[in-house]
């Protein structure tokens, strides 16, 4: 199961109603975290997440919105003794930026932390993958793809009969195996199993003017998370962002199942902007409030509100 945790849904300022940019993605007990604005981990106190289990950040830019957040995040993770290593990512100049404010300050972390300046890559973890992808901000920016690993088709059970296979550890090992010898017979897991199930895949655009590779990376996503500050192209002036009807477009034309509109400019009411987005998008979206989380289940997203939860 996976969960995208919106601690901070506004962009350029935090106000009373939202926090600038940070998303977590929870995923078999680790919490992966894209973009660290000002206040997240206040955000991930309110939400009851620990610094702890984040291993990897990965910066879209260097903004003040989308990175002042870490000097307190790894405080934190200090205070609490951590020990395992942290994991930074980002585009030209991040090891530039980290190394200078780490030294900010009468303060030094006591556990190693990684800082990774990368561009255009594909990171495979255990069971997921990373990959960044160029946007345009004006200034270097990524945005990123997380990808989990396509999964096995499900076990049926006439092929199962057919071979004499029962439930058990034989299961077991022809999953870990691929393929086993039974009966005298060769049979490999695809023989037994149905269709390949792909994995889940998120896109988070980070800041971005409309680009083309935005719509490349989110080919068939299941979710697009797409800055849309704008509500119209005159408002947007020589800033490099998005409006929310460039967003529904890039969706449409990339195929995602679901769109988030993200990164709100603090001059519109929430109901200004639903309103908007109601009008110009022919897509399925949402508009995320902060602590919003949305669940991946059996190929549907389910969408609710933490603070909701524990009222």
């Amino acid at each position: 199961m996976l969960e995208v945790i919106f601690l901070g849904t506004g962009g350029i300022m935090p106000n009373r109603e939202r926090n600038v940019p940070a998303i977590a993605l929870r995923y078999k007990g680790e919490i992966i975290l894209f973009d660290v604005g000002e206040g997240t981990m206040r955000q991930m106190s309110t939400a009851k997440l620990s610094p702890m289990k984040v291993e990897k950040i990965f910066i879209t830019h260097f903004h003040g919105d989308h990175y002042l957040g870490l000097a307190a995040l790894i405080q934190t993770m200090n205070l609490w003794d951590r020990e395992k290593p942290l994991h930074i990512y980002g585009p030209k100049y991040t090891s530039q930026f980290i190394q200078n404010f780490l030294n900010s300050g009468f303060f030094r972390p006591g556990f190693d932390i990684h800082v990774h300046e990368i561009g255009e890559v594909r990171l495979k973890f255990s069971d997921y993958e990373i990959w960044s992808f160029k946007v345009e901000h004006g200034i270097p920016a990524l945005g990123y793809v997380f990808k989990e690993k396509d999964k096995r088709g499900k076990f049926l059970p006439e092929k199962l009969a057919e071979y004499g296979l029962s439930e058990g550890p034989i299961l077991g090992k022809l999953e870990k195996q691929g393929q086993i010898e039974w009966n005298g017979r060769i049979i490999r897991l695809e023989d037994v199993t149905g269709p390949r199930r792909k994995g889940v895949k998120v896109v988070y655009t980070g800041d971005t003017e409309p680009c083309e590779r935005v719509r490349l990376f989110a080919e068939n996503a299941d979710l697009l998370i797409h800055e849309a500050t704008y509500l119209r192209a005159e408002d947007r002036g020589e800033g490099y962002h998005t409006t929310v009807g460039e967003a529904c477009e890039i969706a449409k034309k990339a195929k995602v199942k679901l769109l988030a509109l993200f990164h709100r400019a603090f001059r519109y009411t929430y109901d200004e902007y639903v309103a908007k987005a109601r009008e110009l998008c022919d897509v399925p979206f949402v508009v995320p409030k902060d602590f919003d989380v949305l669940t991946f289940k059996s190929g549907r997203w389910e969408m609710r509100n933490l603070l909701e939860d524990w009222q």
